[in-house]
């Protein structure tokens, strides 16, 4: 039997499914209240955005992800999503968010969070009866299992709300088990499922091209997985290879290094995330590919 082997990927358990649904309506609801309370809105929580604009990117990617997983016998999973996501790579993913925030004009803190806590409603009731491994459109025609796609909706409110939190100094936490839920369903879920042309240039098409990796990521929150990159293509299989580096992380850290809220040599220097083996210099290869939208 190979290394993909019939029980590769894990199972998505009704546990994990549960348990991120919950951990999605909780960081809802907690960033829409953080909005809400905001005295000034249009302070800067990132480069470019303000508070509200942060707000109205998350609330755009939640209405994205209603269609997508809509019972509608139209919208089965073969169907393309919606808008622009279908032909979106990870170079022209900023274009498809700053037309999003053109169109969605609403900037009222209160309403933004209204409108949050009502599509990611919609898109829990939309997958109420639906199975974790289930298999959605998601960005340059890539396919991400039903909790995965919830993950990554996840770990975007997780994310936005700490840039909006740090903003206006005030308190906001990042669950490290919540945090896990990114790499452990959505990670692993895309590139399972499929990247797509994600990770194409999109001048010529052709895949970002790096070296060879083996990587095997381990933490106390996730289930052990090894990722191997090639020329820009991805996947993951169970540990068992020899890995070239051995990685151990705290997910909050982890996520936010690929998020580039956190440095690198900080990451490592707090010992967040612990980096092993025989050729860890070829970890750069990771990091050249995994450009995360």
């Amino acid at each position: 039997m190979d290394r993909q082997s019939a029980d590769w990927p894990p199972v998505i358990s009704e546990e994990s499914w549960t348990r991120v649904r919950t951990a999605l309506e909780a960081a809802t609801d907690r960033f829409a209240n953080l909005v809400s309370s905001v005295p000034d809105p249009n302070v800067r929580a990132t480069s470019e955005w303000s508070v509200t604009d942060v707000a109205a990117h998350v609330t755009n990617i939640a209405g994205l992800y209603v269609p997508i997983t809509s019972t509608d016998p139209e919208r089965a999973p073969e169907t393309r999503p919606p808008g622009r996501m279908a032909d979106t790579t990870l170079d022209t993913v900023a274009e498809m968010n700053a037309a999003d925030l053109r169109e969605l004009t609403e900037r009222d803190p209160g309403r933004l969070a209204d409108l949050l806590r009502e599509r990611i409603g919609a898109l829990l009731s939309a997958t109420a009866e639906t199975a974790p491994d289930t298999p959605l459109p998601w960005l340059g025609g890539s396919r991400v299992p039903a909790a995965g796609l919830l993950a990554h909706l996840l770990n975007e409110i997780l994310i936005h709300g700490r840039d909006i939190a740090r903003a206006v100094r005030q308190p906001w936490s990042i669950p490290p088990e919540d945090a896990a839920w990114f790499l452990e369903l959505f990670f692993v879920g895309v590139t399972t499922y499929g990247a797509g042309h994600i990770l194409e240039i999109p001048e010529t098409g052709e895949p970002v091209r790096t070296g060879r990796l083996v990587a095997e990521f381990r933490s106390r929150h996730t289930t052990p997985v090894t990722v191997v990159v090639h020329n820009g293509r991805v996947t993951v299989e169970r540990p068992g290879r020899r890995p070239d580096v051995r990685v151990s992380f705290d997910p909050v850290t982890l996520n936010l290094m690929l998020f580039h809220r956190v440095g690198k040599p900080r990451a490592v220097l707090t010992g967040k995330v612990r980096i092993r083996g025989r050729r860890p210099w070829r970890l750069r290869y990771f990091f050249r590919t995994i450009r995360i939208p």
